[in-house]
């Protein structure tokens, strides 16, 4: 049967918090009354989605650098003394990468991978002792319609979320039996900074709002039963996801 959990307390963790979906999510389940962790690069930004909530009180600002593995320790030793535990983590920070293959340089592929892989990974790793003691342990990885598909001059990009996608689906079923639910969001054509960023070409017309991704997010936390969500996948009505 299907449960509905009572956010209202519960903590949360949010990479890449300081704009685009992941400040949607942040505003959304501070609706719902959670405590969060907004993680991200740039203090300004995050300072001001703290703001947005209207509870910046309950709040807790963290500028670090997640490619890092001391700001990812950085990052446990303040949720551990200040949330005192952890009940959902959002790996939300990425970058991408429009550029040809044959001109997409060894550094800027490490530079990716870093980001969209190996931090959540060790993320997931390093918060699962914490989420053990929740009553609703949850992780959402939001990944792309590029975690599918392949599109010109993205292999380094699609190379990331194809793996994010890999690891989200091997982990879900590695933790389900301990109450952890694993889910991922594969998004198509939101207009955020990023894809303005990697498809200049694209309007902001017809493509998926933030604030959709963020409302998912927020039902998968939300809600609870026996069926495993691994995935879900957003395209936007009668388009092509990301052409």
């Amino acid at each position: 049967m299907l449960k509905t959990i009572d956010l209202n307390g519960k903590r949360a963790l949010i990479t890449g918090a300081g704009s685009g979906i992941g400040r949607a999510i942040a505003l959304r389940l501070a609706e719902e009354g959670m405590k969060l962790a907004l993680v991200g690069r740039n203090a300004e930004k995050l300072m001001r989605t703290a703001a947005l909530t209207g509870r910046p009180l309950d709040m807790l600002v963290l500028p670090t650098d997640i490619t890092q593995s001391s700001g990812i320790e950085d990052i446990m030793h303040i949720l551990e003394g200040h949330f005192k535990g952890l009940d959902v983590l959002v790996n939300n920070a990425g970058m991408a990468l429009n550029c040809p293959f044959e001109q997409t340089g060894e550094a800027e592929f490490d530079r990716i991978m870093a980001l969209n892989v190996k931090a959540p990974f060790i993320l997931c790793q390093r918060t699962l002792k914490l989420l053990r003691q929740s009553e609703c342990p949850t992780i959402i990885n939001i990944g792309s319609v590029v975690s599918h598909l392949g599109y010109v001059q993205q292999a380094a990009y699609a190379a990331s979320k194809h793996a994010l996608l890999g690891m989200t689906k091997a982990l879900a079923k590695e933790v389900y039996h301990e109450g952890i639910r694993v889910h991922m969001i594969s998004p198509g054509g939101v207009y955020t900074d990023m894809i303005a960023i990697a498809r200049p070409d694209l309007s902001p017309e017809g493509m998926i709002a933030p604030e959709e991704v963020a409302e998912l997010a927020a039902w998968l936390v939300a809600h609870r039963g026996n069926a495993v969500v691994d995935e879900i996948r957003l395209h936007r009505v009668n388009k092509e996801p990301f052409q």
